[in-house]
């Protein structure tokens, strides 16, 4: 321990963050060298990630860059073990960084390619050692799930409550409020598609057998129950396609109503509920 003061090993664990003997420990095996430290506590830290690798990561947010005035928007699942690290300010920091740093790279197409770019708030720091040096002072695991990118002008939400969710819009028009207001209104009701012609046919022709079948088990004359089957169909779409839903803030008009009124055009949305694929 020669040489090693406490002044020195306090120095180090402010850089690092990780725990006092940790930070000691180092350094007396490097000789007081802090780089060299430094590095014998991330291979230590890559380590012991190994071996915590099939740890449950039940709980995390989603990483959001969108706004009417950027040419792009990107939504990054970010998996964890608890609900208080999804909180740490830290670790947002970092999903946002990871979505800000995919809306301006197209190519980078999964976690792996994400991860090799470099940090926005750690300046000389890739993503990926971002993310290990978390691990190494949160000592959790953490896994990058979906990502996806849109080129083009988008809005977007991220709901942390009792279910997390994020939402990402791809509009032209309107404001990001009510580009807002769609997407909290997505994640509350789920639409299944944009159009009733986005809906998968085999869904429709099911739904269409079923209330065919249930208006001839009313007695209802067959020659015309296919005009009250396509009538019940609108109460159908009304549940499943977005631009047809009455709109939770105004039930009396849609969303594609709603949407049209503020000079917005909706082109396409992607809802995920994290560890949902």
């Amino acid at each position: 321990m020669a040489g090693i003061t406490a002044a020195a090993v306090k120095a180090f664990r402010d850089r690092t963050g990780l725990p006092l003997m940790d930070c000691k420990r180092a350094l007396t095996e490097a000789e007081g060298d802090e780089d060299r430290a430094y590095e014998m506590l991330r291979k230590a830290g890559e380590k012991l990630a190994n071996k915590r690798a099939d740890r449950d990561t039940a709980f995390g947010r989603f990483g959001m860059y969108f706004g009417l005035d950027k040419d792009a928007g990107a939504m990054v699942e970010f998996k964890c073990e608890s609900a208080p690290v999804a909180q740490n300010e830290e670790v947002i920091q970092f999903v946002n960084d990871m979505a800000q740093q995919l809306a301006a790279n197209p190519g980078a197409t999964t976690p792996d390619a994400l991860l090799e770019l470099p940090s926005i708030s750690q300046e000389g720091s890739t993503l990926g050692e971002q993310k290990a040096d978390l691990f190494n002072r949160i000592r959790e695991v953490f896994n990058i799930g979906r990502i996806v990118r849109i080129d083009g002008t988008c809005g977007g939400y991220d709901h942390n409550a009792s279910t997390v969710a994020g939402v990402l819009l791809e509009v032209e028009g309107g404001t990001d409020e009510v580009a807002k207001d769609v997407c909290m209104h997505i994640t509350a009701m789920s639409p299944q598609a944009l159009r009733v012609e986005d809906l998968d046919p085999q869904v429709v022709d099911k739904e269409r057998e079923i209330l065919r079948e249930a208006a001839l088990k009313e007695g209802k004359p067959e020659n015309i129950v296919d005009k009250m089957v396509e009538g019940r169909l609108r109460s159908f779409y009304a549940e499943q396609v977005l631009l047809e839903q009455p709109f939770v803030k105004e039930p009396k008009m849609t969303v594609g109503k709603y949407a049209e009124q503020n000079g917005m055009t909706i082109k396409r949305f992607v809802h995920w509920e994290l560890g949902r694929d």
